[in-house]
């Protein structure tokens, strides 16, 4: 199954409800008018597209049907596609990996699918050739650190750990020395996905950046940040309360396979002017692949 075909299938729970609000609005198609554009408004909000972003599809949108004249029920639906596509293309959701080694530092909150996600990526790098070592930095969860080993091993990759409880940034710092003594191509470091407050959390990635940073000044560096895509409109403020301390540079969406609230994906890149990088679709180590703005755009409206 080619992973068009997998984020097909994965994005049915969303593509059914999505699909079910604009065909709605169009079963009792007699023109395109004002009515029409407020009734896909309400269709994209109950998607879970967000707002914000809506009112701007919806502007648009009938800024484009005054433009091209659009008379058809198929070409708003067109119309509509091109408007979410040219948000989702909006950043680049190409991978910074150029030097060797690069470096993808991912961070998130606790329950998101941090580390299968790790171990997902991981095992996506290593199939396109990549040598990869990935840093079990994440020591004050408990179980977190034998996680990763578990989705390393699946992966058929390096890992680094210590014991639990020790300074994450010293993980970083060994993680580093193997990654050049094995000449490896990446390094990716679980981190912390809670500590007693936001304070603690933000210092302790602060720390682990400024090792990367004195260890490998020239690397490429991705800071990554994962998503439950069942968490809907929750999703975007994770991401602002994170931007506030992390320079994040992309994020991964995990869980869309179990929700009918993938809409939020449009919303999450116009309000945070940040892309998908990766994207999820399933419990298997090979159910994550590199986003793609088309394909995600045509599994979501046919």
């Amino acid at each position: 199954m080619s992973f068009f075909d997998k984020l097909k299938q994965g994005l049915n729970k969303t593509k059914t409800s999505f699909d079910e609000k604009i065909n709605n609005v169009f079963s009792g198609f007699r023109k395109v008018d004002e009515e029409l554009l407020e009734e896909l408004e309400e269709a994209l909000i109950m998607s879970d597209v967000g707002t914000e972003t809506t009112l701007k599809i919806v502007e648009n949108l009938r800024n484009r049907i005054k433009k091209e004249n659009i008379k058809e029920e198929q070409g708003v639906k067109q119309a509509l596609k091109q408007e979410i596509q040219e948000i989702l293309d909006k950043e680049d959701s190409a991978l910074n990996l150029d030097t060797k080694p690069s470096v993808i530092l991912v961070v998130g909150v606790n329950g998101v699918g941090k580390t299968t996600s790790i171990g997902k990526i991981a095992n996506n790098l290593r199939k396109n050739g990549k040598k990869v070592v990935v840093a079990a930095a994440d020591t004050f969860r408990a179980a977190a650190v034998e996680q990763l080993e578990i989705w390393a091993n699946r992966a058929g990759c390096d890992i680094v750990k210590k014991e639990e409880g020790v300074d994450p940034a010293s993980v970083v710092f060994d993680a580093i020395k193997i990654t050049k003594e094995k000449n490896a191509d990446i390094l990716i470091c679980d981190t912390a996905g809670r500590l007693h407050n936001k304070k603690y959390l933000m210092d302790e990635l602060e720390k682990i950046k400024k090792v990367i940073d004195k260890e490998m000044p020239e690397a490429s560096k991705e800071i990554l940040m994962v998503l439950d895509a069942t968490t809907g409109q929750n999703a975007i403020s994770q991401v602002k309360a994170f931007k506030e301390t992390v320079d994040i540079t992309g994020l991964i969406l995990t869980k869309l396979d179990g929700t009918a609230k993938g809409g939020v994906v449009i919303g999450i890149v116009e309000e945070n002017n940040m892309p998908i990088k990766f994207i999820g679709v399933g419990e298997r180590i090979e159910d994550m692949e590199k986003f793609n703005s088309q394909d995600f755009v045509n599994a979501l409206i046919d």
